[in-house]
């Protein structure tokens, strides 16, 4: 009978925390496992559970229960009279994880059963799971699930997590639009709710992009859907496409010509170009839209200072300061890779200062928690990580052994780890990026030759091939490497002895390396990230000491200059990035974002958890 599981595994989940536990929670717990013992009630779902309980504890933890279990001004439901009571329109697996909870045991949502779990926590009117489960589902949050979730939380009433999708749809909408099969599937209200909204992000397609997502909708059940085509485009501000782009409208939609009051927002649009912005109007559609722009924060994360360190602090660019992150890393990290993907932050492999590492976790930033992902083929430190086709590719490093001419890329749908081609030459130490659908490898030590390396290649993955670029004009091991304005920059690095300060990069339209102005400070094993069109390089070693300093450069003016604030500690080895600024930096307080040394198991993919907007409305009632 299903529930019995329940009755035969006493011993709970979380117990490993138990001596922390207060005396009334231990108490609940030891409740929880003398079950059946002493219980006075069997709760049955229609799916088949029979969850044994106390009706006093049931009652205590949940508004539902009380009311159904203790009489009141002389009135009483027939429950509280009964043995065995049938509890209607809830899934029993999530019940048995609400009553778990009832006994103060932990709630653990999952890709499986969050969706039934926080419509059961609804249904029970029980806040603490709701969010519980929303944090869970804010976090697994991607452009492939977002509509979906959209709907499920307005279906629940859950307003707070339906806010929060609402506001990620509206700052992911170009990713949406692209990557999720849910858009073509939105009720015309729907639609009209999110592009009726003023803080759509369209990045630099502009309101071209809320024109065509209206029309590509239409096109998908034209016969049913052009109805809808005058209410929709009221929301499309006209005025604010291109002057050409409304010329060819009606030759590229003529379905527009059917309705006059399509044709009368064309008439307006073209009638304020022609006063070239002069005309004054109220409506919303003479407005830029005005996407909410989140703040950012740099994260430096672990590194060699001067040994392997869990330290981690963040540069908040609004107050211009540093601050710790107290926990840090759950263990000591240095010469990992880091990527950041559907808003997770991903260290990859390195060296804890005895062994090189395979493991990979991410951060949810949301939820100050760790998690870990499976291991990846081979053990890598000093390697390149980069971010290609929603999926992260490892590189080159050192294994303990030799250096490494082997990379494996990391799909997080399937949550595996894989190898692709390998690449010309064993590369530790090396720099890796991506730039225009390729992941390229920058210099780096081959081992082979005791060398340092000048020689770049990129990994083309249609193909699973690498292919060799110019050479740098210099020998780089070491060196930092990132993308800006469509370039490829190679700054600082080490050839033997010799630590650099000079920078070149590489423009792929001439396919030749440039130089640029010398950094201040010649550093290698550094850290950079970009923003704003700015260059940040941070940390590093000089050869003898590691450094805390931070440089900018300026592309426009070829030119460096240094951060006023340092970090914290001296640090090379250091896994950085921009990130958003996220709950738990907020007002300047200071957290940790780790659980001690407890890294929770998990995985890290997105799409098993897709929502099934056909649960029984009865849920939700």
């Amino acid at each position: 009978m299903k529930g019995n599981s329940m009755k035969s595994t006493p011993t709970t989940r979380g117990s490993s925390a138990s001596s922390s536990l207060s005396r009334s929670d231990r108490c609940m717990r030891r409740m929880f496992e003398l079950r059946p013992d002493h219980c006075d009630v069997t709760l049955i779902t229609e799916d088949g559970y029979h969850i044994e309980g106390h009706k006093v504890v049931l009652s205590s933890a949940l508004p539902y229960f009380s009311a159904m279990f203790t009489p009141r001004s002389g009135l009483s439901y027939i429950e509280s009279e009964q043995r065995e009571i049938l509890i209607k329109n809830i899934d029993g697996s999530a019940l048995e994880e609400i009553i778990r909870w009832c006994y103060s045991l932990p709630v653990e949502p999952d890709e499986t059963n969050v969706q039934q779990l926080l419509a059961g926590a609804k249904m029970l009117d029980c806040p603490e799971i709701v969010s519980i489960c929303s944090d869970f589902i804010i976090s697994q949050l991607h452009p492939e699930n977002a509509l979906g979730i959209y709907s499920f939380s307005d279906l629940l009433g859950c307003s707070d997590l339906n806010q929060c999708t609402l506001n990620y749809i509206l700052h992911n909408f170009t990713s949406i639009i692209e990557k999720s099969d849910e858009f073509t599937q939105l009720t015309p209200e729907r639609l009209i709710e999110i592009i009726s909204s003023e803080h759509i992000d369209t990045g630099t397609g502009g309101e071209e992009v809320v024109f065509s997502s209206v029309m590509n909708w239409v096109s998908y059940d034209e016969e049913n859907r052009k109805q809808f085509l005058p209410q929709l485009l009221e929301h499309v501000r006209f005025p604010k496409l291109a002057q050409q782009t409304l010329l060819q409208i009606e030759d590229q939609y003529p379905i527009i010509k059917s309705y006059p009051t399509c044709k009368d927002l064309l008439i307006e649009a073209m009638k304020y170009h022609l006063s070239k912005g002069t005309i004054v109007s109220s409506s919303a559609r003479f407005r830029n839209r005005s996407p909410v722009i989140k703040p950012k924060c740099l994260l430096v994360i672990g590194g060699q200072s001067p040994k392997a360190v869990k330290h981690c602090e963040f540069y908040d660019f609004t107050t211009e300061r540093w601050y710790d992150l107290p926990n840090g890393l759950p263990t000591r990290t240095c010469r990992a890779g880091l990527a950041i993907l559907n808003s997770h932050i991903y260290i990859v492999g390195g060296f804890n200062g005895t062994t090189r590492l395979k493991t990979v976790q991410y951060f949810i930033p949301s939820k100050g928690q760790w998690v870990a992902c499976p291991d990846m083929q081979a053990r890598r430190s000093t390697l390149g990580v980069g971010v290609l086709d929603d999926k992260i590719y490892a590189v080159g490093g050192f294994d303990g052994t030799s250096g490494l001419k082997s990379a494996e890329v990391y799909d997080p749908y399937k949550c595996t780890w894989s190898y692709i081609a390998s690449m010309s030459t064993k590369r530790s130490s090396v720099g890796v990026a991506t730039l225009n659908n390729h992941i390229y490898a920058v210099g780096g030590y081959d081992g082979a030759s005791r060398s340092c390396l000048s020689s770049v290649e990129y990994y083309d993955m249609t193909r699973d091939s690498w292919h060799l670029l110019p050479e740098m004009s210099q020998r780089r091991s070491g060196a930092c490497v990132s993308v800006l304005d469509g370039k490829l920059y190679a700054i600082g690095g080490h050839d033997g002895p010799a630590v650099r300060k000079s920078v070149e990069f590489y423009d792929p339209v001439a396919n030749c390396w440039m130089q640029c102005a010398d950094m201040i400070v010649a550093r290698r094993n550094a850290g950079v990230v970009t923003k704003d069109g700015l260059l940040y390089v941070i940390g590093g070693d000089e050869g003898f000491d590691n450094i805390a300093s931070v440089e900018i450069y300026d592309p426009r003016k070829n030119q460096w200059t240094m951060l006023p604030q340092e970090m914290s500690i001296k640090r090379s080895y250091s896994s950085v990035g921009i990130i958003d600024k996220f709950k738990p930096l907020d007002d300047d307080v200071l957290v940790s974002v780790a659980s001690g040394d407890a890294v929770e198991q998990g995985t890290s993919h997105i799409d098993r958890f897709k929502v099934n907007i056909n649960i029984p409305a009865t849920l939700y009632n």
